[in-house]
């Protein structure tokens, strides 16, 4: 049997917002069309009564035309969410490689996002020079940026 990866979800509070953060800043490339879902297979599929689901996939930067996504869903009723931290169990943040890490985090924070951490280089033994800062988008997911040398 074959595995290939095919997209991360993120729930949004307001996902045309949060879509829009990612394309400005991160060159993710919309894939049509916007999803509105809803119906008794979804409340089967999600386990909750009356789910609607609004929001679109984001194509990820450097994989081609049929590489991963990013989709961004909002539902109509949301439950609250504690703060994730660099070292909470389960999925914590998302990486993209950029040439400039300090220049793409001052454009982060223009944009809204904010700073986990200082940015940070590091030689990584047999790999090479990593430089990296861990930041936030503005609904307070981390994102990971780094580049190498």
């Amino acid at each position: 049997m074959s595995t290939r990866y095919v997209h991360t979800n993120i729930i949004a509070r307001d996902w045309r917002a949060l879509t829009s953060f990612y394309i400005r800043l991160f060159d993710c490339r919309p894939v049509p069309p916007e999803r509105d879902l809803s119906g008794d297979w979804l409340d089967a599929a999600t386990g909750l009564d009356g789910a609607h689901i609004t929001g679109l996939h984001l194509r990820l930067p450097g994989h081609g035309d049929t590489g991963p996504t990013l989709e961004i869903f909002s539902y109509d009723a949301l439950e609250e969410h504690p703060e994730v931290d660099a070292n909470t169990p389960g999925f914590a943040h998302i990486a993209f490689l950029v040439d400039d890490v300090a220049a793409k985090a001052r454009e982060m924070l223009d944009a809204g996002g904010s700073a986990v951490g200082e940015l940070v280089s590091r030689e990584v033994p047999g790999v090479g020079k990593l430089t990296f800062r861990y930041m936030r988008d503005p609904e307070g997911n981390m994102i990971e940026i780094q580049s190498w040398g």
